[in-house]
């Protein structure tokens, strides 16, 4: 797409400070990161979310994440580490492109995203695990 920012990027057209790039990806540290190292994972075919993303590129994004995380434990003092992918403004997610986060996270630097609690009662548990099992089924 023409007016996506990470289109434009992973293409090589706005300059990044890439890490890693094959046929299908581009690594970048981000611009404005949780701390340093932060990274995001670009496939450079646009699909705006993890909805829209054919299911073996999510297998193949992740399998790059985890290379992406074997490298930061090698290479930086990280003390843990986070994958972070939202889909959606109410999820958190800026740029409609899908993208995977791996952020090292270090003491004492930047915080945890904590979200909020919310009470949910049992019989809401059964309801919404029934459907989610029963829509699970479909799948197969």
């Amino acid at each position: 797409m023409k007016d996506c920012l990470f289109c434009r990027i992973a293409a090589g057209e706005i300059p990044s400070y890439t890490i890693f790039e094959d046929d299908e990806f581009r690594a970048i540290l981000d611009i404005e990161p949780a701390g340093p190292g932060h990274t995001l994972i670009l496939p450079k075919a646009h699909a705006a979310n993890i909805f829209e993303l054919p299911e073996e590129t999510a297998g193949r994004a992740m399998k790059l994440a985890k290379r992406i995380a074997g490298a930061m434990k090698e290479t930086l003092p990280l003390d843990g580490l986070n994958i972070v992918q939202n889909n959606g403004e109410e999820a958190g997610q800026t740029v409609m492109h899908y993208h995977l986060h791996v952020i090292p996270r270090y003491k004492g630097v930047g915080g945890f995203p904590l979200w909020e609690k919310v009470p949910v009662s049992q019989e809401e548990m059964q309801k919404k695990a029934e459907q989610l099992k029963e829509r699970l089924k479909q799948d197969i």
